[in-house]
């Protein structure tokens, strides 16, 4: 059978975008791609991008207060959001236009306009056309869902905030993910008075226990009003904003409200069933190590697999699919030792096992330290930062490194290429300290705090 296309892409994200230009531009195959919004997804329109600009954006409040400890006569005006937004937007249109020009470069047909599947090689477009293609590689991502109680309301979603044209003076955030976390420290740095509800016992579930405590605590330190094991039991509009009354007994009004409490694969109305693909229960595309569904002829990568959701994984699975498909190198994409930032204030940096997870495995020992950092503790702020490494008592390899800190991210990146290699706690003490840094206590650590 001839088919129109050797690829057809559905999602113009990271990943799918990744897998477009390799088949086409470095392997030759014949490629066509449809986005029905904006090209770049979730990371590049309304993720990580604009949320990391948002960070800087609200980092600077404090920074100009220690400017004055620090003998720098200056005064801080107030935020001017709709000024930022302006430069934010015209950002995101100017990155967009680099993920197009990166598709026609690589010969990529791009379709703007939303895809369904129709069988196991045929694509119809929203204008009704149908086109065929060897593969096909759904690359639709993910969205942040409602409860129908909050939607009633007029809640929001994380996707609702970088379009806001005015910053509120009051916000209940709903959810304990790092997306809520996130949220709360930035738009607090912006001057709203920020509460956050979860149900949950403590924050960032899922990630080290300690570290999620001393994040915890910094955020209320830095005046998010956090209260845990508490939940949203009744929500209405009401005027000046949205009423809500909480599992704890607590009313009042907000004058927005947000909802960060999980998101769902965009596979709905995508006729993926029709075709004998499985979905999860979560609407989850279900793939084998390779990225492929329960038909042979359809893969899928990122977020709408629910693997691991974070941008650079997908970019990695959409490689590894073109090169496996198109390149004759099979290859299967790496979720082992997958490092992650999440952009709290301050950041938190991790890579590898918990202590709680390797604890439940085998015997480990915990080397950890939390000290004031040289930056701050001249000014007289209080703030801590954290660092910890997971050690196979038998092994002595590192299983993992958890730091809660100023640019924590960008420190976890580099401790995240030790520990892949393999690297042992005595090779990280063989390493001499550079000073004077917070980095350098990952190599002074020298005996455990805890066993076991």
């Amino acid at each position: 059978m001839a088919f129109d296309y050797d690829l057809f892409v559905i999602g113009g994200g990271s990943g799918g975008v990744r897998a477009a230009r390799v088949a086409s531009g470095e392997y030759g195959a014949k490629v066509a791609l449809a986005e029905e919004y904006r090209m770049g997804g979730t990371c590049v329109i309304r993720g990580c991008v604009p949320k990391k600009l948002m960070v800087f954006a609200s980092a600077y409040a404090p920074a100009i207060e220690d400017a004055r400890a620090y003998g720098w006569r200056v005064e801080a005006g107030t935020f001017d959001w709709p000024a930022f937004r302006a430069k934010l937007d015209a950002e995101l249109d100017r990155l967009e236009g680099v993920y197009r020009a990166g598709l026609a470069d690589a010969g990529v047909t791009v379709h703007d306009c939303r895809a369904t599947v129709e069988d196991a090689h045929t694509v119809r477009l929203a204008s009704g056309e149908t086109v065929t293609a060897k593969h096909l590689l759904i690359a639709t991502g993910g969205r942040p869902s409602l409860p129908e109680m909050a939607e009633k309301a007029g809640a929001l979603t994380s996707n609702d905030l970088f379009k806001l044209e005015t910053l509120p003076k009051s916000m209940l955030i709903v959810g304990g993910g790092f997306i809520a976390c996130e949220f709360a420290c930035i738009l607090n740095g912006m001057g709203v008075e920020v509460t956050q509800f979860y149900r949950g016992e403590q924050i960032l579930r899922g990630f080290d226990g300690e570290a999620r405590g001393h994040i915890a605590e910094h955020m209320r330190d830095n005046g998010i009003n956090l209260h845990v094991g508490t939940d949203v039991i009744e929500m209405k509009a009401v005027d000046g904003g949205t009423w809500v009354k909480s599992t704890d007994g607590r009313e009042a009004v907000y004058e927005k409200v947000v909802y960060a409490t999980g998101r769902v694969p965009n596979t709905d109305g995508l006729g993926l069933e029709g075709t004998g693909v499985k979905l999860g229960r979560k609407g989850e595309v279900e793939v084998d190590e390779w990225s492929k569904t329960a038909v042979p002829s359809i893969y899928a990568v990122g977020d709408v697999t629910s693997r691991i959701n974070l941008t650079p994984v997908a970019i990695r699975e959409g490689h590894a699919f073109a090169d496996t498909i198109f390149g004759a190198r099979p290859t299967k994409p790496d979720h082992d030792l997958v490092p992650s930032a999440v952009f709290t204030q301050p950041e938190f940096g991790t890579v590898g096992m918990t202590e709680e997870a390797a604890r439940d495995e085998r015997p480990i020992e915990v080397y950890a330290t939390s000290f004031r950092p040289m930056q701050t503790a001249f000014v007289g702020r209080p703030d801590r930062v954290m660092m910890k490494l997971i050690v196979c008592a038998k092994t002595r390899k590192v299983l993992g490194c958890h730091i809660v800190a100023p640019n924590a991210g960008e420190m976890i990146q580099l401790a995240g290429i030790a520990i892949k290699m393999g690297a042992t706690k005595e090779d990280f003490d063989r390493t001499v300290a550079v000073h004077p840094v917070m980095a350098e206590e990952l190599v002074t650590l020298r005996k455990p705090v805890r066993t076991g």
